[in-house]
């Protein structure tokens, strides 16, 4: 069976949940059935398999990136307290130290973070794929 055959019926499950209107419902199923089998499905496919590969890789660098970035995000979000200490001391401090690093992010290419966005969104997928497939807790 195909990623996107095991992939249908927790779609369908979604579809359910999220639209609340019977008749658009239906069209939902119908055009997520109107995939089965096309072109675009079987590219769908593809990527999905690529993104499940890499989930499962024994890699230790695959395995760690995921947990990297979750832990840069959590240390930028503590930074908050001791800016919030600096402010308090010194304003003008703090706030060269915000432009300098709003300055900084914004200088990073927006491909950068749309490679970023989409690997973590395809993670997200491919554990969610995991999941109802029994084989990821």
């Amino acid at each position: 069976m195909s990623i996107i055959e095991s992939l249908i019926g927790p779609i369908t499950s979604i579809i359910d949940k999220v639209i609340p209107d019977k008749e658009a419902r239906a069209k939902a199923k119908l055009e997520l059935l109107a995939l089965e089998g096309t072109h675009e499905l079987k590219q769908i496919e593809a990527r999905l398999a690529a993104i499940v590969a890499e989930a499962n890789s024994r890699d230790p660098w695959t395995s760690r990136a995921r947990p990297s970035f979750l832990y840069v995000m959590y240390a930028l979000m503590l930074f908050a307290l001791p800016m919030g200490m600096i402010s308090a001391v010194d304003p003008e401090a703090a706030q060269n130290v915000s432009a300098g690093m709003t300055a900084y992010l914004r200088a990073l290419p927006t491909e950068l973070y749309t490679l970023f966005g989409t690997g973590y969104l395809g993670y997200t997928a491919a554990r969610q794929w995991g999941k109802a497939k029994g084989v990821d807790s």
